[in-house]
């Protein structure tokens, strides 16, 4: 089952694209609907896309679920997140994604995620997940942290009346919905949870020793090179 995650979750604008396409087609659906349908699929597409990052030919996916507002995603990012990228992002080792899995007792988790995703749709996906994870602890307790959103999207370079235009159309819900249906299909129960080449799971905040072993054992399972 983790393989549909692994393959799905950067394949999601496709599946968005062709659900807009049958509800643009639907005797029921109004017409003037159709081409709000369209511009939010176009910047659907554009969000999946940002939240990858690695060379397109790295031979292993990282698959990274993830809540914003959860205290050990924070510490995972904080701990272990920079030597990933160090150590297997940059050389080519990896490409990494990012899927969201808000859970629904942290009040500000779905707001981060569509605010991050919207932000991605500007190509600022990743500056605005660390923006995230930094102010996290300011922005957690709060009833509305919309304006803390907005603060880190601007420090992050991210056109903050485009982002809140995203938000307000609801352009990313039902890509994030989809997000954490396929994780939960792909058997995670917590966040933050990792896949590892498909078919390897790391639970919890680990350090970057279990991501090291669990890439080599992938590194190692992979047929030799031809001649």
């Amino acid at each position: 089952m983790t393989r549909s995650l692994a393959h799905g979750a950067v394949s999601l604008s496709l599946v968005l694209t062709a659900a807009c396409a049958e509800k643009a087609a639907d005797a029921d659906t109004p017409r003037s609907a159709a081409p709000a349908a369209a511009a939010a699929d176009t910047l659907a597409a554009r969000a999946d896309a940002a939240r990858i990052q690695g060379s397109p030919t790295a031979p292993i996916w990282v698959i990274e679920v993830s809540d914003f507002q959860c205290p050990f995603c924070k510490t995972w990012h904080d701990s272990t997140y920079n030597a990933l990228r160090r150590e297997f992002v940059t050389p080519g080792t990896i490409r990494l994604a990012y899927v969201n899995y808000p859970l629904p007792n942290h009040q500000n988790a779905q707001p981060a995620a569509e605010a991050a995703m919207c932000a991605g749709t500007q190509g600022k996906f990743w500056e605005m997940h660390d923006g995230l994870f930094d102010t996290q602890e300011r922005w957690a307790p709060m009833p509305n942290a919309a304006a803390v959103f907005d603060s880190v999207a601007r420090a992050a370079g991210v056109d903050v009346t485009a982002m809140r235009a995203c938000i307000a159309q609801g352009a990313m819900r039902a890509l994030i919905q989809a997000d954490a249906e396929r994780a939960q299909e792909s058997g995670v129960e917590a966040t933050p949870s990792f896949i590892i080449g498909g078919d390897v799971m790391i639970r919890g905040a680990q350090p970057i020793a279990a991501f090291r072993r669990a890439i080599a054992q992938k590194l190692a399972a992979r047929p030799a090179a031809s001649p």
